[in-house]
């Protein structure tokens, strides 16, 4: 029976059926420990399987970090045995999609670990293959997930709970996390993530809060038996429980059998167990020890009971209510408040031994099983059986690495290392030397997102490492420079490989050797003042082959082929249709090599590294088909192996959307988009949400507002996402008509890139758009000073974008452009020359044409070169030449649904008269204008004042005046100027 959870469990039905129809939720339930969060679940559980949800159930354990995933194994591993009765109907689907997932596997207790897990992108595949089990469930049935007591999650359980609240958009899932508001010290780990996360659009709270009078009333009258408590029991109940139902029952239970209260809240738990014969203490003290799940053989065993005795046992306790069935062969505390008050009950002495039998158990069991590494380490450090707890943190180390678990596995490892003096031949227990395993917690650490720390303790490793240790030391300086360049540390970086490299000798060749060589070519592609990079990458690929190293053969492959591109001979054709190819064949293909080879020797970052640039170079020479098919293909290995939201994986998407988006294919863009998120609250999820505006500023879409309200507060600090998001929404405002708004995105964004970046150019060009612009209004006023100032401007815009255009950062001729970047050079060339009234159709037409390469071209770029180039054609009496690429336009932008585009075609094909028959008058500010308000705002355009309209028109001025307000009023502009420019748009 639910009593005074009403409310709460709307909320929670409410987040369901938004999950049943395709919006995904998270729900954070708070409360203090008792106060009933997990009978609220239940309730919610018991409506969800009477909906026909799947529902998957799992709860975090009081052992600290050192079980990973310990509430999505348990959900996992009880969903899919089916342990209740009946089976789940969801339990086979479970089954077959853990099947198709082998990283699932491994969590699961009889999984297998697999090599590789500990890869860089471990952690990243793990998370993708939940994300799509749950996908796949959903879309077989609406999914609840509960993962309890959070307050006791590990590292590895909070980073899946922020990634599945982050990415979570469509699919038909609702995510419920309990945990204890008591428990959240200032600085548990919790308390930050759950700030962070109720700042995302589809996370809410519900609060459990302690039961009123009336409600502890209404609860202790449905406990009771016989007859009703009185309003004098009722009340000093509430008084003494505080509202907390838990506590409320115990003590009502225990006024009821005529015991006399205790004073404090544990002594009254602790009566509950005082009742009980000898042997069912027992078990209820061992069960407190044993922490989790209790194993019916596990109590048996540590108990010292025979099994008639043990079950003779468990019967009692069950029936008393402190221990319930779970599954097939397990009991849990009936809260978890029962297990702490019996724990901290226990005499040291008595809490030691029983820690060590549970160790001593759980070491002899046959090859163990998935998390009992973990549980050993916990109960030989709490037994203080320090080479037990050495021996078994190393092996959990290593287990919590093959799950992708790296900040569990750095935990296990700093564990290890302490105790490593501690112990006898820690070296034949770990395998290696302590160097050698100090290296790997540290990269443990730097997988876990701890890079700058990591490279702290990389540094002071290198500091302490033997210097006759040559190969140590090159492994170590090798890993060092990789994480330097992860946090742009570039000088020391490359010194750092370079150093790595001249410590082993060319001959014999090594892997160490090799893999130091990739990454010192790599590091040359930042910085490479001597020219070293070609000869060296051809040197490294030689050395990588001699030694089998694929994966380093691969890495330099790929640098090789980045260092080609940027070097080439830029030739492209008129068209933009031929293709230049590389001194090898082309660089496309040595970023294919790079792929296969890397894809063979399973090394999955290297993999996607090449895949990407295997498409976008392909892209960026025009050959779009290719590009679609090549970011098709990328995408492809990142979702089948479960990172799709890797670093590498969002950009692949990214390019995949960018391809579609050029060639015209905006539907499939836009679906492609819908899984992007326009919400979001960090900028890795802000630069992927960004590109979704492409289309959105294009066809006008009122999301475009929403998803810059969300991005807007991360551009600043952020490079590339202010060149995405601002640079569109710069477009967004000239559409709108606020040159003046667009030029503050354009000025940010300039201001941030740095000076050699291509992307310069784009963004130069929609300054000089703006500048066009305001040079118009300012003709159009008679505003001399406004234009020259413009010019000026427009001046400064266009040198930077030539100097970009041939020159790299280290002022060196640029050798490759590409053929997008030709197009819009000569888009801006055309714009600098409006800014100046001139509409010249040859650069129109050479931009067009620019835009015009791989079969169609950049089809929305084309269409929109060809609206100017119409423009300039109709002001130069070309008309029929002028009303051909209008109307090529027109057709564009309405298969595009290019909305903004699409009114500035008509409003030139109205004023132009280029179109066959005069497009019908387009709703908006301007229908409401009288016919004499027209005729003073065709005045107002042409830079007239008010005496110069009311002579026009044979009026007074000051009922020009009036006109003009009226007008101004009507359009929703705030001066004149901005009303002739509108008029000026709309083809007045």
């Amino acid at each position: 029976m639910l009593i005074g959870r009403a409310a709460e469990l709307g909320e929670l039905t409410a987040a369901l059926d938004r999950a049943a129809a395709g919006s995904a939720g998270v729900v954070l339930v708070g409360g203090d420990a008792g106060v009933g969060k997990t009978h609220l679940v239940g309730a919610l559980c018991r409506a969800a399987r009477d909906r026909d949800c799947a529902v998957l159930v799992g709860q975090c354990a009081q052992l600290g970090e050192s079980m990973p995933y310990l509430p999505l194994t348990d959900a996992l591993w009880t969903a899919a045995r089916g342990a209740s009765e009946p089976a789940p109907p969801e339990s086979e689907a479970i089954r077959a999609a853990l099947a198709s997932r082998p990283v699932l596997g491994r969590l699961l207790p009889d999984g297998d670990g697999v090599p590789g897990g500990a890869s860089e992108l471990g952690q990243q595949q793990l998370f993708g293959a939940v994300l799509g089990l749950l996908g796949e469930l959903g879309r077989q049935r609406p999914v609840l997930l509960v993962l309890e007591d959070l307050h006791w999650a590990d590292s590895s359980t909070r980073h899946l709970l922020t990634f599945l609240s982050r990415v979570l958009q469509r699919e038909r899932v609702c995510l419920i996390g309990t945990y204890r508001t008591d428990d959240l010290h200032r600085r548990h780990p919790l308390r930050p993530l759950v700030a962070e996360l109720l700042r995302l659009p589809n996370v809410s709270a519900v609060e459990v809060r302690p039961f009123r009078p009336g409600e502890t009333a209404e609860y202790l009258t449905a406990l009771g038996s016989g007859a009703a408590p009185s309003a004098e029991e009722i009340e000093r109940v509430h008084l003494r429980s505080e509202g907390n139902p838990f506590y409320a029952g115990e003590l009502y239970s225990a006024a009821s059998s005529g015991e006399e209260l205790p004073a404090g809240l544990a002594d009254l738990l602790l009566s509950r167990m005082e009742r009980l014969s000898e042997n069912a203490q027992r078990v209820v003290r061992v069960a407190a020890v044993a922490g989790r799940r209790i194993d019916d053989e596990l109590v048996r065993q540590v108990s010292g009971l025979d099994e008639a005795a043990v079950g003779e046992a468990l019967r009692e306790v069950v029936s008393h209510q402190l221990l319930s069935p779970h599954g097939a062969v397990g009991y849990t505390f009936r809260h978890a408040l029962l297990r702490e008050a019996v724990y901290a009950d226990l005499l040291p002495g008595e809490r030691t031994r029983l820690h060590a039998d549970f160790a001593r158990l759980l070491a002899a069991m046959p090859g163990g099983r998935q998390g009992s590494a973990a549980e050993l380490a916990h109960h030989s450090l709490a037994a203080h059986d320090l080479p037990a707890a050495f021996a078994a943190s190393v092996r959990a180390g290593r287990e919590a690495e093959r799950v992708g678990a790296p900040a569990e596995a750095h935990e296990h490892f700093d564990r290890a290392l302490s105790l490593w003096d501690a112990v006898q031949g820690p070296e034949e227990v770990a395998g290696t030397d302590r160097m050698r395993f100090s290296l790997a917690a540290v990269r443990a650490y730097e997988r876990a997102g701890e890079i700058r720390r990591g490279v702290s303790r990389l540094r002071r490793l290198l500091e302490a490492a033997d210097p006759a240790d040559v190969r140590l030391g090159v492994q170590i300086r090798e890993h060092l420079a990789t994480a330097l360049g992860d946090i742009d540390e570039d000088t020391e970086a490359i010194e750092m490989a370079r150093a790595a490299v001249t410590m082993l000798p060319a001959d014999p060749p090594t892997l160490e050797r090799a893999a130091a060589m990739a990454t010192y070519a790599r590091t040359l592609l930042i910085r490479d003042d001597d020219s070293e990079l070609p000869g060296f990458a051809e040197q490294t690929i030689a050395a990588a082959r001699a030694a089998g190293a694929r994966d380093a053969e691969a890495s330099a492959l790929v640098t090789l082929g980045i260092y080609r591109e940027s070097r080439e001979a830029d030739e492209p054709s008129p068209g933009g249709s031929s293709l230049r190819s590389g001194p090898d064949g082309g660089v496309a293909r040595l970023f294919a090599k790079a792929r296969d080879l890397a894809l063979a020797d399973e090394n999955h970052p290297v993999a996607l590294r090449a895949s990407f640039h295997c498409a976008r170079t392909v892209f960026d020479r025009g050959d779009l088909a290719g590009a679609a098919r090549a970011a098709d293909e990328g995408v492809r290995l990142t979702l089948r192996n479960g990172l799709g939201w890797s670093s590498f994986g969002t950009t692949l998407r990214c390019l995949q959307y960018l391809v579609h988006y050029t060639t015209g294919d905006w539907a499939r863009a836009t679906e492609l988009a819908d899984d992007f998120g326009a919400q979001v609250v960090r900028p890795p999820e802000a630069q992927v949400s960004a590109y979704a505006l492409f289309v959105e500023v294009a066809q006008g879409s009122g999301t475009a507002d929403e998803r810059l309200r969300w991005i807007e507060p991360l551009w600043a600090d952020d490079q590339f996402l202010a060149f995405v998001a601002r640079g569109l929404a710069a477009e967004q405002a000239l559409w709108r008509d606020d040159p003046d708004a667009a030029l503050a995105h354009v000025t940010a964004v300039l201001d941030m890139l740095y000076p050699y970046e291509t992307g310069v150019i784009r963004i130069a060009t929609t300054g000089l758009w703006a500048h066009a612009e305001r040079a118009a209004r300012a003709r159009a006023a008679g505003d001399g000073a406004a234009v020259a100032e413009a010019a000026a401007a427009s001046d400064v815009l266009i040198e930077r974008a030539r100097k970009v255009a041939v020159t790299t950062h280290d002022d060196r001729p640029r050798a490759w452009l590409g053929l997008e970047g030709h197009a819009w050079l000569a888009r801006a060339e055309a714009e600098h020359r409006r800014v100046r009234g001139v509409h010249d159709p040859d650069l129109w037409r050479k931009a067009t044409g620019a835009f015009t390469y791989g079969g169609d071209g950049f089809v929305y770029e084309v269409a929109r070169s060809r609206w100017r180039l119409a423009e300039a054609l109709a002001e130069r009496g070309e008309r029929d030449e002028a009303a051909a690429e209008w109307a090529a336009a027109v057709a564009t932008a309405e298969r595009l649904g290019a909305v903004p585009l699409l009114g500035a075609l008509r409003a030139l094909g109205t004023r132009a008269r280029l179109g066959s028959a005069r497009p019908a008058p387009r709703p908006g500010p301007f229908a409401a204008l009288t016919v004499r308000e027209r005729e003073v705002l065709k005045l107002v355009a042409e830079g007239g004042n008010n005496k110069q309209i009311a002579a026009a028109l044979f009026i007074s001025p000051k009922t020009a005046s009036v006109h003009v307000s009226n007008i101004l009023a009507k359009l929703g502009a705030s001066s004149r100027t901005q009303a002739a420019a509108m008029a000026h748009r709309e083809g007045l």
